[in-house]
């Protein structure tokens, strides 16, 4: 599409609002409406203002003014507003310079797609992931100096299969048994088909959406891969989509990667492959999983800055909550066709040529993907210039394995604070085609130090009270 279409679907729909999105640093739609009299061509080539230094991870107060320009392709009609509202996604410009801002996420996600192609490797680099979320119906939490709290519940939860609820029916998930059972148990099945509805509606192509594994509502619905930018889009609609969708219902939805103790968390399995001329580069017919050389090189690039990538990729201190020894997460710096707990899976259901790629099991729903997809491919393209082997793959229970020679599998990082250690002093794979920027690297480290690692580590954990006020 271009601005003189947009015009002509403003004019022709009636709409009422044209409600410009851009996405902060840590991976957060942000949005102003605009009245339609004042979208003209010129909006498209001119932008329009906005305070930057408002915007988390953007600018200081002393250059705070900001444009944005609006993506004629983006647009979608918004199916939750009562006015009728035509949304385009917005790319971020510096008006001063006239250049493209180099914190914009879609702006970094868009710079590794030019790389690929300067590479000559590749023309085209496809993500699929498969975002897990959980549908609560009551959260409560706070944090003050003397007190900090949190409260959920779902009427899934199996922590209610002995409350009187007037009348309490049952069919509460047992923990870890929440994959796959039909409804009465499964309450949330019309729920996802709607998701699965309205993210049709809004341009995202579904495949499946089951009930997940965790107790109390943990659900996931798999959108069809797409091109990295467009997947970067993509993954800010599933987002807006599944809990407006939610929350339409009385409920509330979070891709919080570990909201619940004692069962699975959230994940964000990324299926990946690189293709060139309309040839699937990841396929080689004979090899183990029928994987190409390229591909196990790619792999070798991933596991090898699995450390330094995962602070874009898991980026929340939450996120190490899931990534936890012993609990069938995806932490072994390895790659197979069956064991779920290595961090690179080959799925064995992929035969086909053109269904061939890899799937990058540590990421979860917290993650910028215009950040996340942008350095997996970063770190991929590494692997497949440097020729990095990763280790032999391993399809043996790890959990069995002898303990001299689990020691010799080494994992991702224990915490958030270890994955920005990692990150500042493993990032030059990222800086190629000025991809990311030092500056961008340093204002990841600094927010996330300070607003989430310090942050966390200065406040009293509630369980330390049952652990230690007695001492």
């Amino acid at each position: 599409m271009d601005a003189k279409e947009i015009l002509k679907w403003i004019k022709e729909r009636e709409i009422q609002a044209v409600d410009m999105r851009f996405c902060d640093l840590p991976g957060l739609w942000q949005h102003f409406s605009a009245n339609p009299s004042m979208i003209d061509e010129d909006t498209f080539d001119e932008g329009l203002g906005f305070d930057g230094s408002s915007i988390r991870g953007f600018q200081e107060i002393q250059e705070s003014d900001m444009l944005l320009f609006p993506d004629p392709n983006t647009a979608f009609e918004d199916p939750f507003t009562q006015a009728r509202t035509l949304v385009l996604i917005c790319d971020i410009g510096d008006p001063v310079t006239g250049e493209r801002y180099t914190r914009d996420p879609r702006y970094i996600a868009m710079k590794a797609e030019n790389y690929l192609l300067t590479t000559g490797i590749a023309d085209t680099v496809y993500m699929g992931p498969e975002p897990e979320f959980f549908v609560l119906d009551d959260v409560r939490f706070d944090q003050t100096p003397n007190s900090g709290y949190y409260f959920m519940d779902s009427v899934e939860g199996g922590w209610k299969s002995g409350l009187e609820e007037n009348p309490n029916l049952g069919y509460k998930p047992r923990y870890k048994e929440g994959y796959f059972p039909v409804p009465p148990m499964d309450t949330l099945q019309d729920m996802r088909t709607e998701m699965m509805q309205v993210l049709e509606q809004v341009g995202i192509t579904t495949e499946i959406h089951p009930h997940e594994v965790a107790s109390g509502g943990q659900c996931e619905i798999d959108m069809r891969f797409d091109k990295l930018t467009k997947m970067g889009d993509n993954l800010l609609k599933f987002k807006y989509v599944i809990k407006n969708v939610a929350r339409r219902h009385g409920r509330t939805a979070t891709l919080m990667p570990k909201p619940i103790y004692g069962d699975n968390g959230s994940g964000m399995h990324v299926h990946q492959s690189l293709w060139k001329d309309g040839k699937n580069l990841f396929y080689g017919a004979g090899t183990y999983a029928d994987l190409s050389k390229m591909a196990v090189y790619y792999i070798g690039g991933l596991l090898k800055h699995a450390a330094s990538l995962l602070a874009f990729a898991a980026p929340t201190t939450n996120s190490y909550r899931r990534l936890v020894p012993g609990y069938e997460a995806p932490i072994n710096l390895i790659y197979s066709m069956r064991n779920r707990s290595a961090c690179v899976r080959i799925p064995a259901y992929s035969r086909s040529e053109k269904a061939k790629r890899i799937e990058f099991r540590p990421p979860d729903p917290s993650a910028n993907g215009y950040l996340a997809f942008a350095a997996m491919l970063m770190a991929g393209l590494d692997g497949i210039q440097n020729k990095i082997m990763p280790p032999d793959p391993m399809d043996k229970d790890l959990y069995d394995l002898a303990p001299e020679d689990l020691a010799k599998v080494k994992n991702t990082p224990g915490d958030l604070s270890v994955a920005l250690d990692a990150l500042e002093q493993d990032h030059d794979y990222l800086l190629k085609g000025d991809v990311f920027t030092k500056d961008v690297i340093e204002t990841w480290l600094k927010y996330k130090r300070k607003q989430e690692v310090d942050a966390i580590r200065l406040r009293p954990h509630p369980y330390e009270f049952a652990l230690y006020y007695d001492i």
